[in-house]
């Protein structure tokens, strides 16, 4: 099982800087032939003891959060662990771990937030954002925060989850201005 730094040196490589938003379908099968079993560890709460350091935490939000998102995309099982990410962002601030976490790595721990289809977990993740500086993050974090608070959830995930679009989702997933995920 690799340890919070093997996580922390994986995601923060050189190389994986580039694709954590522009993902290849290689990359996918990558992270999930390589760290399926860790996140299904993560899942059973078999890494629980990782809560109690801010590399720890970082490393779970990221396993919960960001690789099933790569492992899974496209289905509903990508967001499948969403909650468990948040609670572990949650745990995490309560323990002010966010102040000894490198700038360069912060995001991550707060992204589980802007994933959230909870408005208060959206307020909280753009004040977090923005008390940390992270301004092209904030930029996403107030964008997805519109998105939950006009629609109560993020519309482009309906077809996965089979849930049923509202029109005004509908017209809005149809237009210009709609975020794909």
């Amino acid at each position: 099982m690799p340890s919070p730094q093997d996580i922390l040196d994986f995601w923060y490589a050189p190389e994986m800087r580039s694709s954590w938003f522009n993902s290849t379908p290689e990359l996918d099968t990558q992270i999930r032939a390589r760290f399926e079993p860790t996140w299904e560890a993560a899942v059973r709460g078999e890494l629980d003891a990782w809560l109690g350091s801010p590399a720890g935490c970082l490393a779970l939000a990221i396993i919960l959060d960001q690789f099933p998102l790569n492992m899974f995309r496209d289905t509903a099982k990508s967001f499948s662990s969403e909650g468990q990410a948040i609670g572990v962002a949650k745990q995490a601030l309560e323990k002010g771990f966010d102040q000894h976490i490198d700038p360069a790595q912060l995001a991550f721990l707060y992204m589980p937030l802007m994933h959230s289809e909870d408005l208060a977990d959206q307020d909280l993740s753009v004040e977090l954002f923005a008390a940390a500086g992270l301004d092209n993050n904030l930029r996403f974090a107030q964008h997805h925060r519109e998105i939950v608070r006009r629609f109560g959830r993020f519309p482009h995930r309906n077809a996965i989850l089979g849930r049923t679009s509202t029109p005004q989702e509908i017209a809005y997933l149809d237009s210009k201005e709609a975020f794909k995920g």
